[in-house]
């Protein structure tokens, strides 16, 4: 007969590769292979199967379940040979085994389907969720309500089903595909009205969709819904979606007003400042400047238009002018790798030739605007020029006494102080001035980066109760300065914080996987691409789990440092060993530590002396740190991959 499937997403089934359904006979039979199939292949014993299928037993249960299992091999296996061992439904020791391929039993595809949509990009994820869902032919295991050892994985199962439409709803999101999803969550939310995450992205969905009216009220009606019926506070999530409705909602007078001066104000612009004029192109760059820190459209505006500014700023001529233009541009930024790469690269290019065409009477702040543009926008290369950069920056603007600029400095200086591993407390040091210039001078763009920094920071060196209230002051003021994007790594900084502290493993990744759902749109792709997989895999690696990844998940930029571990896995140990032996040094970065410890482990498990040399002598200098500087994942103590015992020969 070949191939055998079998189904437990609905009432319990087998078929032939053909999908030609199998007699199973009666409901003892059925609830029999059932209890089997939950058991994943393990032995039960008869014993415990007389127990579980009969409430009190009697005298010939036992010749029953042996009845009932002769009876289902004759339907799993109908062309075995009288007296041949079975294939499928094996007797092993005091009991039997269904011994399943581990793509033959649909709760199994709809698990793996699960764990891969995970940690893939929107447009995968929703290929892998969509038929997973379909699968299912009805509540799991239906018939077999009345069975206590049922209860406990048709719960799992149906929260597994639950957490899988809400995957496919955050990737329709990430797709720009609102509408698609909004009838499904209506439906979810109220079958299912305990989900808080449910009714979030429902008001998502409704006011990415422009129904912002209406987005509030399912946000307000889900936090009466939690409070009332089940006596439960709405998380912060929630909390903050609808915060954030409320101030897009506001008092239509008030909205009015401001549209209205707004009018007026840009109206006035273009009568008094002419066409062509350079004052524009300063304009172009505050208002590009403000717009970046408003949320990922804005993000990507300025990323969009800010090299257009520049190259019109250089084609008039006036190195002064274009000096301005680049150096204006003063986002603050707190991860170590460029969204677009090729465009830092080219503002880099442009910042030196304006550096290179400034004469001798250019002020030192305009000089310092772009020293500190070439350092920011440098970070993660290890560039010997980006450090004398920033270093020059710094000490121009202090000669200066300028805020704003020293501000712009130090974001320049944190960027290029990742060296070595280890430096941790520079870079924290780095976030207490900044938080205290900017208090002083009401910079609150540059006191939520110092706070951000902190929290990394204070990250690494395990003190989270000094980076809980940072990140909570980041929250605050990201809330009263209307700063969306902050929320992305605060909330990603709290699911790494609950791994670190040695959550469990499954929970762990299911915090790192919602913090995913708000990067995902959140238009960072040098934070975004490859993130997920990486905690999941430092996590994994960390606490000693398998590593279970397949050949469609996207590393992003880490594939070189994690490959190794990837096919070690998969007990490929010779490719591990030459992808060993390809791995580069980590980009400086606020990664490095925790690409160190892979290529740690890695070099540990294949007893490769001279690699497990190269990152001990990389990894000692945080070997009182944690490899979390990112303050969003963590592979743990560094001390871990210094003191494995297992590296122990290879350092004598």
């Amino acid at each position: 007969m070949g191939r055998i499937e079998f189904g437990i997403l609905g009432p319990v089934a087998a078929w032939t590769g053909a999908r030609e359904p199998l007699d199973l006979k009666g409901p003892r039979h059925r609830a029999l292979l059932a209890r089997l199939l939950i058991a994943r292949g393990r032995v039960v014993p008869v014993d415990v199967l007389v127990g579980d299928l009969w409430a009190e037993p009697a005298s010939g249960a036992l010749a029953s379940v042996r009845t009932f299992v002769a009876a289902l091999r004759r339907a799993l296996e109908p062309d075995r040979r009288p007296r041949s061992p079975a294939r499928l439904l094996v007797t092993d020791g005091p009991g039997y085994a269904l011994r399943a391929e581990a793509d033959a039993v649909d709760a199994w595809r709809f698990e793996d389907a699960l764990a891969a949509a995970a940690a893939a990009a929107p447009r995968r994820a929703l290929d892998l969720l969509e038929p997973a869902l379909r699968s299912w032919r009805g509540p799991a295991l239906a018939g077999l309500e009345d069975e206590w050892w049922a209860a406990g994985e048709r719960a799992r199962l149906e929260e597994l089903r639950l957490g899988g439409v809400e995957r496919r709803a955050e990737a329709l999101l990430a797709l720009d595909r609102p509408a698609e999803v909004v009838a499904d969550l209506e439906a979810h939310a109220a079958q299912h009205p305990w989900r808080e995450e449910a009714w979030r992205l429902l008001a998502l969905a409704l006011l990415r969709g422009g129904r912002q009216a209406e987005a509030l009220e399912v946000a307000r009606r889900a936090s009466d819904t939690l409070r009332d019926r089940l006596g439960l506070d709405p998380g912060p999530g929630l909390r903050r979606l609808e915060a954030d409705l409320l101030r897009r909602t506001g008092p239509a007078d008030q909205s009015t007003e401001v549209d209205r001066v707004w009018a007026e104000a840009s109206d006035a612009y273009d009568r008094i400042v002419t066409g062509g004029s350079r004052s524009r192109l300063e304009s172009t760059v505050g208002l590009l400047r403000s717009a970046a820190v408003t949320g990922a459209a804005g993000l990507e505006a300025g990323r969009g238009q800010r090299l257009k500014a520049i190259e019109a700023a250089e084609r008039l001529g006036d190195p002064v002018l274009t000096a301005r233009v680049i150096g204006g541009f003063d986002v603050p930024a707190n991860w170590t790798r460029s969204d677009d790469p090729a465009l830092s690269a080219r503002v880099v290019a442009a910042a030196e030739r304006a550096l290179a065409g400034l004469g001798d009477g250019a002020g030192e702040a305009v000089r310092a605007r772009l020293l500190a543009t070439v350092a920011v926008e440098s970070r993660g290369t290890g560039e010997r020029r980006a450090r004398e950069a920033a270093l020059e920056a710094e000490r121009l603007a202090r000669g200066l006494g300028d805020a704003a600029l020293l501000a712009f400095a130090l974001n320049g200086r944190f960027m290029q102080s990742f060296g070595r591993t280890g430096l941790a407390g520079e870079r924290d040091a780095i976030g207490v001035e900044l938080v205290a210039l900017s208090r002083r001078h009401d910079l609150p763009n540059h006191e939520i980066l110092g706070r951000l920094v902190r929290v990394q920071a204070l990250s690494a060196l395990a003190d989270f109760a000094a980076a809980d209230a940072e990140a909570e002051a980041a929250d605050r003021l990201a809330e009263e300065h209307e700063r969306p994007l902050v929320g992305v790594f605060t909330g990603w900084y709290r699911a790494m914080r609950f791994a670190a502290r040695g959550g469990p493993v499954a929970e762990s990744e299911g915090r790192y996987r919602d913090a995913a759902a708000a990067l995902a749109a959140a238009g960072m792709p040098g934070v975004e691409s490859g993130l997920l997989p990486l905690a999941l895999l430092c996590l994994r690696v960390w606490r000693g789990e398998p590593v279970g990844f397949d050949d469609r998940t996207d590393w992003g930029p880490y594939g070189p440092w994690v490959r190794p571990m990837i096919l070690l896995g998969r007990g490929r140990r010779n490719e591990a060993g030459e992808a060993l032996r390809r791995v580069p040094a980590p980009p400086h970065g606020l990664v490095a530590e925790a690409l160190w410890c892979l290529t740690a482990r890695a070099a540990a498990d294949l007893g490769d002396a001279e690699a497990a040399a190269r990152t001990r002598a990389a990894l000692e200098p945080a070997a009182a740190e944690l490899a979390a500087g990112t303050g969003m994942l963590t592979a743990g103590p560094v001390a871990d991959y210094l003191s494995d015992p297992r590296t122990r020969p290879l350092y004598r």
